[in-house]
């Protein structure tokens, strides 16, 4: 899935020196001390590193990968003080940096590096240049073709990443940093302006299928497959005083969904208040996947079996279904853009099907005690 979002470096061929390197800033290591603590509380150490150019080209080759080169213009004393950079970056005192996924990673740190070797160019040509889109735009394409990291990401990213990007903004990702570069354009030998990229060349293309280039349309799809759980559900509470099994069934889909909702809501919680995962803030799903719908979970066996507290099930069940109505509705007023559309299109039928059963079960105890 990574493969997906691209990978760039710069390459410096210096045939005085007899070098010939490719700076990657996208090296991490699963080994590190408490990697995965850090990764969890989003303060990663990334790295840079040269590697000799030719190598690095056939390892992608090897993965069918494509890969492209393009060719700068810049003068002589840019080069070398680029060259000098990087030579001072890689050492392992300078080398490490805090990763972050889309403002500080191994495609905006090339970026930056070749924008203070040309002046500022880039930044001044593409900082307030507007793209009509948004880091949740490309997270969403990119990831289509995994379903499951698709639902996870638009569920645990926030309000920051649906906020309008630059031009500058977008170089997050490597091809869209070789489209930008194509138009920036810097003061040539005689003072006129000249094109930053002089050549272009595949160096390999790939046979794997690229991707979109728009995010999928599937509010449908996670509408209609909350309506079948919702219906589910509440078909399973219609049928429960009849037949053990289904009284099993609504326990387990019931509770399930529940428990699902409530550490879900637990963890976006923990992403926006505990953690630097930034992108991860203002997250408008927490009303979609609720905390209180925990409180569901040790109720259903009394629920199911002799509906003793069944009231008490009924202010859960109905509050959490209230707060996912509400995170429908706010999304009437502009500050509250987030793009969470297909979550909420999954979950409100879900959390209504499942208060729907619960107030059936009620009815169904009731009518039983019935004179």
């Amino acid at each position: 899935m990574w493969e997906r979002f691209g990978h760039n470096a710069i390459w410096i061929h210096d045939p005085v020196q007899g070098t010939d390197k490719a700076y990657n800033y996208g090296l991490f290591d699963l080994r590190q001390e408490n990697f995965l603590v850090r990764f969890l509380q989003g303060r990663m150490w990334y790295w840079m590193q040269g590697f000799p150019a030719q190598s690095y080209v056939e390892l992608y080759r090897r993965a069918n990968r494509s890969v492209w080169v393009q060719e700068l213009e810049m003068p002589l004393q840019s080069r070398r003080e680029l060259q000098n950079f990087l030579e001072w970056n890689e050492r392992p005192e300078n080398r490490f940096y805090h990763y972050d996924y889309y403002r500080d990673n191994c495609s905006t740190r090339v970026r930056d590096a070749l924008d203070r070797a040309v002046g500022g160019r880039i930044r001044q040509e593409t900082f307030d240049q507007g793209t009509g889109r948004t880091y949740r735009f490309h997270t969403r394409r990119l990831t289509a073709n995994d379903p499951l990291v698709y639902t996870g990401l638009l569920v645990a990213l926030g309000q920051p990443v649906d906020r309008p990007i630059s031009a500058w903004d977008e170089m997050f990702l490597p091809l869209a940093m070789r489209e930008h570069l194509r138009s920036i354009s810097v003061p040539g030998i005689d003072g006129r302006p000249t094109p930053l990229v002089r050549a272009e060349q595949t160096l390999f293309e790939s046979t794997a299928t690229p991707p979109p280039d728009q995010p999928p349309f599937w509010l449908p799809v996670y509408f209609g497959l909350g309506l079948v759980l919702g219906a589910g559900v509440l078909g399973l509470s219609a049928v429960a005083r009849q037949s053990r099994l289904a009284r099993l069934g609504f326990m387990v889909v019931a509770g399930g969904w529940a428990l699902l909702v409530g550490v879900v809501g637990l963890l976006l919680i923990g992403l926006w208040t505990l953690t630097d995962h930034t992108a991860a803030y203002n997250n408008e799903n927490v009303l979609q996947a609720s905390l209180v719908s925990l409180a569901l979970v040790p109720l259903l066996p009394g629920i199911v079996r002799e509906g003793s507290r069944i009231p008490r099930a009924l202010v859960v069940v109905w509050l959490t279904a209230a707060l996912s109505m509400v995170g429908l509705l706010l999304k009437l007023f502009p500050a509250f853009y987030q793009t969470n559309g297909e979550i909420i299109a999954l979950a409100l039928p879900i959390h209504l099907g499942v208060a729907a059963g619960v107030w059936q079960l009620r009815r169904s105890h009731a009518s039983r005690h019935l004179p």
